[in-house]
């Protein structure tokens, strides 16, 4: 296990290393910009995935904390704070959400949990739209400089992959597996079911609301409700079923699979690409549940397998 995780710090840190360098090689904004959207994805997909993905609670309101923490953080920003004050208020209104909603959301349990969220961010939206109807622009455009946004995204999504790999590998985390595979055994061996929910929606809802934060200040102008949006939900928790919900790598390996893709598929199929992806959810949660790395490690132990098999089998002998 010790080993494991040394191997997975050192993997981390390659990937600081590559991602820190990537803007001396890419010299475009618009590649730059493609990365950023990986990057926030990876925020959103890691984050959704400690409370789904490990606790097993389907959260669909997972938007609602990225929009309070982009709503704060852009206020306060362009209502003259420092950026780094307002995005730390930003990350501390969504686990002021996070904290108010947990406990009696968690009352409800299976579909109706899902469906409580989801009337959570949705009333948020359809609120911030009527009080805050107009776009909101950002007062310092002119010396606007793309490559901060980028290292903050890089930040913001290796802090969340770190932290969610030292938080699953934790005592506490081992709590949170148990709650995921069978709650009523684990209350009954002393785990409590609702401390370790409440935590991993804390978590959860802290860095959705720090990259609502990094994406305050990333655009340079949009409607405020649409942080609100379902989407901020849907695609961060499709991107961490396609590569496997429950791994630190699976969010990751969805990101860049849906990202990549949609590009492509954009330029290709336009607006047909929605069905496409919708299509491809559906088949992955039936037939590959645990997503591309499942896929992988099926691929890995089939190629064992067959150079194994390769090396027991007796050589063929000549005739006389």
């Amino acid at each position: 296990m010790k080993r494991r995780r040394m191997l997975s710090l050192a993997l981390l840190a390659l990937a600081a290393i590559v991602l820190g360098c990537a803007p001396l090689v890419i010299t475009k904004d618009s590649s730059i910009s493609l990365l950023i959207l990986v990057l926030l994805y990876v925020t959103m997909a890691s984050s959704w995935n400690v409370l789904g993905g490990y606790t097993g609670q389907s959260n669909l309101g997972h938007a609602a904390f990225f929009g309070i923490g982009s709503l704060v953080t852009r206020l306060l920003w362009i209502g003259g704070w420092p950026f780094a004050a307002a995005l730390a208020a930003g990350g501390c209104a969504a686990i002021v959400l996070a904290a108010l909603i947990g406990i009696p959301a968690f009352k409800l349990r299976g579909v109706y949990f899902a469906i409580g969220t989801l009337a959570l961010a949705q009333i948020l939206n359809v609120t911030v739209g009527n009080l805050l109807p107009e776009m909101s622009y950002n007062p310092a455009i002119a010396g606007y400089e793309l490559l901060p946004r980028y290292y903050l995204f890089l930040a913001l999504a290796l802090v969340t992959v770190g932290a969610a790999h030292f938080l699953v590998n934790s005592r506490f985390g081992l709590g949170m597996k148990a709650v995921r595979e069978q709650e009523d055994a684990a209350e009954s061996l002393g785990v409590s079911g609702l401390k370790h929910k409440l935590l991993a929606l804390l978590v959860s809802a802290l860095f959705a609301g720090l990259a609502g934060g990094a994406f305050a200040y990333y655009h340079v102008s949009y409607y405020l409700n649409m942080t609100f949006s379902p989407l901020w939900t849907f695609d961060p928790m499709m991107m961490a079923y396609v590569g496997g919900a429950g791994t630190i790598v699976g969010p990751i390996v969805g990101s860049v699979f849906f990202v990549v893709v949609k590009e492509l598929l954009v330029l290709n199929v336009g607006e047909y690409h929605l069905m496409i992806f919708g299509t491809l959810f559906i088949l992955t949660v039936l037939f590959l549940p645990g997503g591309l790395v499942e896929a992988w490690q099926r691929l890995r132990r089939l190629s064992l397998r067959v150079l194994a098999s390769r090396k027991t089998d007796p050589l063929p002998q000549g005739g006389s």
